[in-house]
Protein backbone atom coordinates (compact mmCIF):
# COMPACT_ATOMS: atom_id res chain seq x y z
CA UNK A 1 0.00 0.00 0.00
CA UNK A 2 1.54 3.37 -0.88
CA UNK A 3 0.86 5.92 1.32
CA UNK A 4 1.81 9.76 1.92
CA UNK A 5 3.59 11.26 5.63
CA UNK A 6 2.83 14.45 6.30
CA UNK A 7 6.13 16.77 6.95
CA UNK A 8 6.85 17.42 10.73
CA UNK A 9 7.51 21.14 10.73
CA UNK A 10 3.52 21.37 9.50
CA UNK A 11 2.97 20.75 12.94
CA UNK A 12 5.26 23.18 14.61
CA UNK A 13 4.05 26.05 16.58
CA UNK A 14 0.38 24.86 16.45
CA UNK A 15 -1.70 26.81 18.79
CA UNK A 16 -2.66 25.57 22.18
CA UNK A 17 -1.12 22.10 20.91
CA UNK A 18 2.46 21.43 22.74
CA UNK A 19 2.14 17.41 23.55
CA UNK A 20 4.93 15.12 22.50
CA UNK A 21 4.14 12.82 19.66
CA UNK A 22 4.37 9.47 20.08
CA UNK A 23 4.15 6.34 17.26
CA UNK A 24 3.39 2.77 16.99
CA UNK A 25 2.39 0.85 14.13
CA UNK A 26 -0.35 -1.39 12.60
CA UNK A 27 -0.86 -3.77 9.58
CA UNK A 28 -2.11 -2.08 6.09
CA UNK A 29 -3.91 -4.82 5.15
CA UNK A 30 -1.41 -5.51 2.42
CA UNK A 31 1.45 -6.81 4.03
CA UNK A 32 2.85 -3.26 4.91
CA UNK A 33 2.85 -1.08 8.25
CA UNK A 34 1.33 2.39 8.55
CA UNK A 35 2.86 4.54 11.27
CA UNK A 36 -0.50 6.10 13.76
CA UNK A 37 0.39 9.11 15.92
CA UNK A 38 -1.26 9.28 19.07
CA UNK A 39 -1.34 11.49 22.19
CA UNK A 40 -0.22 9.61 25.56
CA UNK A 41 -0.74 12.17 28.78
CA UNK A 42 -0.66 11.85 32.17
CA UNK A 43 0.16 8.73 34.67
CA UNK A 44 0.53 5.20 33.24
CA UNK A 45 -1.48 3.96 36.55
CA UNK A 46 -4.37 6.24 35.98
CA UNK A 47 -7.76 5.97 35.01
CA UNK A 48 -7.70 6.06 31.08
CA UNK A 49 -9.96 8.08 28.95
CA UNK A 50 -9.56 7.22 24.90
CA UNK A 51 -10.42 10.56 22.98
CA UNK A 52 -11.73 9.07 19.64
CA UNK A 53 -11.66 12.66 16.59
CA UNK A 54 -13.61 12.29 13.54
CA UNK A 55 -14.07 13.90 9.99
CA UNK A 56 -11.78 15.77 8.91
CA UNK A 57 -10.41 16.48 11.88
CA UNK A 58 -7.45 14.95 14.25
CA UNK A 59 -6.54 14.58 17.65
CA UNK A 60 -5.61 19.17 17.80
CA UNK A 61 -9.92 18.59 18.54
CA UNK A 62 -8.90 17.56 21.96
CA UNK A 63 -6.60 20.54 22.85
CA UNK A 64 -8.61 21.71 25.33
CA UNK A 65 -9.59 18.68 26.95
CA UNK A 66 -6.47 17.04 27.28
CA UNK A 67 -4.59 18.96 29.65
CA UNK A 68 -7.63 19.77 32.40
CA UNK A 69 -8.18 15.81 32.13
CA UNK A 70 -4.73 14.71 33.14
CA UNK A 71 -5.00 17.74 35.77
CA UNK A 72 -8.01 15.85 37.17
CA UNK A 73 -6.24 13.14 37.66
CA UNK A 74 -6.68 10.91 34.41
CA UNK A 75 -4.41 9.40 31.30
CA UNK A 76 -5.39 10.89 27.87
CA UNK A 77 -4.94 8.87 25.27
CA UNK A 78 -6.09 10.46 21.97
CA UNK A 79 -4.72 8.63 18.72
CA UNK A 80 -4.94 10.36 15.46
CA UNK A 81 -7.28 8.06 12.77
CA UNK A 82 -4.99 6.55 9.99
CA UNK A 83 -5.58 9.47 7.23
CA UNK A 84 -5.45 11.56 9.72
CA UNK A 85 -3.42 14.31 11.56
CA UNK A 86 -0.01 13.15 12.12
CA UNK A 87 -0.68 9.28 10.99
CA UNK A 88 -0.17 7.80 7.51
CA UNK A 89 -2.10 8.74 4.76
CA UNK A 90 -2.94 5.67 2.26
CA UNK A 91 -2.61 7.53 -1.08
CA UNK A 92 -5.81 5.97 -2.44
CA UNK A 93 -9.58 6.67 -1.49
CA UNK A 94 -10.05 2.89 -2.36
CA UNK A 95 -7.15 1.81 0.09
CA UNK A 96 -9.49 3.06 3.24
CA UNK A 97 -12.87 1.00 4.33
CA UNK A 98 -14.42 0.86 7.40
CA UNK A 99 -13.33 -2.61 8.63
CA UNK A 100 -9.93 -1.36 7.56
CA UNK A 101 -10.42 1.42 10.03
CA UNK A 102 -11.75 -0.79 12.59
CA UNK A 103 -8.70 -2.89 12.57
CA UNK A 104 -6.21 -0.24 12.85
CA UNK A 105 -7.96 1.32 15.82
CA UNK A 106 -8.08 -1.94 17.48
CA UNK A 107 -4.55 -2.69 16.67
CA UNK A 108 -4.05 0.42 18.81
CA UNK A 109 -5.69 -0.11 21.44
CA UNK A 110 -4.37 -3.15 21.71
CA UNK A 111 -0.84 -2.35 21.17
CA UNK A 112 -1.06 0.11 24.32
CA UNK A 113 -2.67 -2.71 26.58
CA UNK A 114 -5.20 -0.45 27.51
CA UNK A 115 -7.80 -1.58 29.71
CA UNK A 116 -11.13 -0.26 32.15
CA UNK A 117 -10.85 2.76 29.72
CA UNK A 118 -13.80 5.32 29.48
CA UNK A 119 -14.18 6.47 25.63
CA UNK A 120 -15.51 9.57 24.65
CA UNK A 121 -16.02 9.26 20.88
CA UNK A 122 -17.52 12.03 18.58
CA UNK A 123 -18.59 11.91 14.99
CA UNK A 124 -16.53 8.98 13.00
CA UNK A 125 -14.78 8.15 16.30
CA UNK A 126 -18.17 6.78 17.31
CA UNK A 127 -18.80 4.64 13.81
CA UNK A 128 -15.16 2.99 15.03
CA UNK A 129 -15.30 3.45 18.61
CA UNK A 130 -19.03 1.43 19.21
CA UNK A 131 -17.79 -1.17 17.35
CA UNK A 132 -14.81 -2.14 19.49
CA UNK A 133 -17.09 -1.53 22.17
CA UNK A 134 -19.26 -4.46 20.46
CA UNK A 135 -16.56 -6.64 20.11
CA UNK A 136 -14.14 -6.01 23.10
CA UNK A 137 -16.49 -4.92 25.99
CA UNK A 138 -14.30 -6.46 27.94
CA UNK A 139 -11.59 -2.90 28.10
CA UNK A 140 -13.99 -0.20 28.25
CA UNK A 141 -15.53 0.70 31.75
CA UNK A 142 -17.41 3.60 29.80
CA UNK A 143 -18.40 5.26 26.96
CA UNK A 144 -19.40 8.94 26.77
CA UNK A 145 -21.06 8.90 22.92
CA UNK A 146 -21.15 13.10 21.59
CA UNK A 147 -22.59 13.83 18.30
CA UNK A 148 -22.06 10.50 16.64
CA UNK A 149 -23.96 7.23 15.82
CA UNK A 150 -23.79 3.83 14.64
CA UNK A 151 -25.61 3.21 11.30
CA UNK A 152 -26.64 0.08 9.47
CA UNK A 153 -27.80 1.50 6.20
CA UNK A 154 -31.63 0.34 7.46
CA UNK A 155 -33.23 3.54 7.78
CA UNK A 156 -32.93 6.61 5.32
CA UNK A 157 -30.10 9.10 5.72
CA UNK A 158 -31.32 12.32 6.59
CA UNK A 159 -30.74 15.16 3.92
CA UNK A 160 -27.84 16.94 6.22
CA UNK A 161 -25.44 13.69 6.06
CA UNK A 162 -27.03 13.44 1.89
CA UNK A 163 -25.68 17.07 1.37
CA UNK A 164 -22.37 16.51 2.86
CA UNK A 165 -21.93 13.25 0.82
CA UNK A 166 -22.44 15.51 -1.91
CA UNK A 167 -20.58 17.80 -1.36
CA UNK A 168 -17.40 15.88 0.16
CA UNK A 169 -17.05 14.30 -3.27
CA UNK A 170 -17.70 17.03 -5.46
CA UNK A 171 -15.61 20.20 -3.90
CA UNK A 172 -12.42 20.46 -5.98
CA UNK A 173 -10.25 21.90 -2.38
CA UNK A 174 -11.49 20.11 0.43
CA UNK A 175 -11.19 22.51 3.07
CA UNK A 176 -10.78 20.98 6.71
CA UNK A 177 -10.20 23.66 8.37
CA UNK A 178 -13.55 25.51 7.19
CA UNK A 179 -15.42 22.39 7.38
CA UNK A 180 -14.08 22.03 11.39
CA UNK A 181 -15.69 26.03 11.65
CA UNK A 182 -18.67 25.22 9.75
CA UNK A 183 -19.43 22.99 12.51
CA UNK A 184 -18.71 25.10 15.05
CA UNK A 185 -20.84 27.80 16.88
CA UNK A 186 -17.54 29.47 18.47
CA UNK A 187 -15.41 31.01 15.73
CA UNK A 188 -11.96 29.92 15.02
CA UNK A 189 -9.16 31.75 14.98
CA UNK A 190 -7.06 31.65 11.39
CA UNK A 191 -4.53 29.64 12.96
CA UNK A 192 -6.77 27.37 14.76
CA UNK A 193 -8.44 26.82 11.25
CA UNK A 194 -4.82 26.58 9.59
CA UNK A 195 -4.29 23.92 12.51
CA UNK A 196 -7.03 21.64 10.81
CA UNK A 197 -5.51 21.89 7.50
CA UNK A 198 -1.93 21.39 8.55
CA UNK A 199 -2.35 18.04 8.24
CA UNK A 200 -2.87 18.19 4.61
CA UNK A 201 -0.44 20.04 2.80
CA UNK A 202 -2.10 19.19 -0.25
CA UNK A 203 -5.13 17.48 -2.26
CA UNK A 204 -3.40 14.19 -2.79
CA UNK A 205 -2.89 13.39 1.24
CA UNK A 206 -7.12 14.00 1.68
CA UNK A 207 -8.19 10.27 0.12
CA UNK A 208 -9.32 8.94 3.65
CA UNK A 209 -10.71 12.88 4.47
CA UNK A 210 -12.80 12.30 1.34
CA UNK A 211 -13.29 8.34 1.59
CA UNK A 212 -14.94 8.58 5.20
CA UNK A 213 -18.30 10.61 3.81
CA UNK A 214 -18.87 7.23 0.95
CA UNK A 215 -18.04 4.72 3.99
CA UNK A 216 -20.66 5.79 6.05
CA UNK A 217 -23.49 2.90 5.32
CA UNK A 218 -26.67 4.19 3.76
CA UNK A 219 -28.39 1.19 2.31
CA UNK A 220 -28.88 -2.35 3.85
CA UNK A 221 -26.36 -4.32 1.86
CA UNK A 222 -23.24 -2.05 2.42
CA UNK A 223 -20.22 -3.63 3.24
CA UNK A 224 -19.66 -2.61 6.79
CA UNK A 225 -23.89 -3.18 7.48
CA UNK A 226 -24.06 -6.71 8.70
CA UNK A 227 -20.84 -6.26 10.60
CA UNK A 228 -23.06 -2.68 12.46
CA UNK A 229 -26.07 -4.81 12.90
CA UNK A 230 -24.43 -7.47 15.09
CA UNK A 231 -22.43 -4.74 17.06
CA UNK A 232 -25.83 -3.33 17.61
CA UNK A 233 -27.00 -6.92 18.89
CA UNK A 234 -23.85 -6.44 21.57
CA UNK A 235 -24.47 -3.28 22.52
CA UNK A 236 -28.18 -3.96 23.41
CA UNK A 237 -26.30 -5.94 26.18
CA UNK A 238 -24.15 -3.69 27.27
CA UNK A 239 -24.90 -2.66 30.97
CA UNK A 240 -21.67 -0.59 31.71
CA UNK A 241 -22.47 3.08 32.19
CA UNK A 242 -22.83 4.18 28.78
CA UNK A 243 -23.90 8.82 28.53
CA UNK A 244 -24.88 11.04 25.43
CA UNK A 245 -23.42 14.34 24.69
CA UNK A 246 -25.13 15.95 22.15
CA UNK A 247 -24.38 19.53 20.91
CA UNK A 248 -28.09 21.20 20.07
CA UNK A 249 -26.54 22.74 16.85
CA UNK A 250 -25.14 19.71 15.21
CA UNK A 251 -28.13 18.54 12.19
CA UNK A 252 -25.71 15.39 10.82
CA UNK A 253 -26.71 13.19 14.75
CA UNK A 254 -29.83 15.02 15.43
CA UNK A 255 -31.93 12.12 17.19
CA UNK A 256 -29.40 9.65 17.66
CA UNK A 257 -28.97 9.99 21.06
CA UNK A 258 -32.24 8.88 21.49
CA UNK A 259 -31.74 5.77 19.78
CA UNK A 260 -29.12 4.96 21.50
CA UNK A 261 -30.40 5.91 24.77
CA UNK A 262 -32.99 3.66 24.42
CA UNK A 263 -30.92 0.53 22.55
CA UNK A 264 -28.31 0.41 25.07
CA UNK A 265 -29.35 -0.69 28.64
CA UNK A 266 -26.15 1.17 30.16
CA UNK A 267 -27.82 4.05 29.43
CA UNK A 268 -30.37 4.12 31.86
CA UNK A 269 -30.24 6.48 34.37
CA UNK A 270 -27.48 8.33 32.82
CA UNK A 271 -26.99 12.28 33.48
CA UNK A 272 -27.59 12.92 29.05
CA UNK A 273 -28.03 15.98 27.79
CA UNK A 274 -28.20 18.33 25.06
CA UNK A 275 -25.63 21.09 25.37
CA UNK A 276 -26.84 24.55 24.05
CA UNK A 277 -24.81 26.47 21.68
CA UNK A 278 -22.77 23.51 20.81
CA UNK A 279 -22.03 22.29 17.23
CA UNK A 280 -21.10 19.70 15.38
CA UNK A 281 -17.75 20.04 16.95
CA UNK A 282 -18.91 20.06 20.38
CA UNK A 283 -14.54 20.14 21.43
CA UNK A 284 -14.40 22.99 19.88
CA UNK A 285 -17.45 25.04 21.67
CA UNK A 286 -18.07 23.89 24.88
CA UNK A 287 -14.77 21.70 26.12
CA UNK A 288 -14.97 22.73 29.17
CA UNK A 289 -18.59 21.68 29.80
CA UNK A 290 -17.19 18.22 28.38
CA UNK A 291 -14.41 17.69 30.69
CA UNK A 292 -16.45 18.12 33.91
CA UNK A 293 -19.12 15.53 32.48
CA UNK A 294 -16.49 13.42 31.42
CA UNK A 295 -14.72 13.65 35.06
CA UNK A 296 -18.09 13.21 36.89
CA UNK A 297 -18.89 10.29 35.04
CA UNK A 298 -15.64 8.89 35.21
CA UNK A 299 -15.65 9.18 38.88
CA UNK A 300 -19.43 8.01 39.32
CA UNK A 301 -20.01 4.68 40.62
CA UNK A 302 -20.56 1.76 38.84
CA UNK A 303 -23.00 -1.23 38.96
CA UNK A 304 -20.16 -3.00 36.61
Amino acid sequence: MQYLRTPDERFEDLPGWNFEPRYLHVDDGEGGRLRVHFVDEGRREAPVVLLLHGEPSWSYLYRHMIGPLVDAGLRVVAPDLVGFGRSDKPARREDYTYQRHVNWLGSVVAQLELVDVTMFCQDWGGLLGLRLVAETPQRFSGVVAANTFLPTGDEPTGPALEQWREYSQRVDVFPAGEIVQRGSQRPLGEAERAAYDAPFPEETFKAGARAFPMLVPARPDDPASEANRTAWRRLSDYRRPFLTLFGEEDPITRGADLVMQDRIPGAEGQPHRRIPAAGHFLQEDVPGELVDALREFVDAPSDG
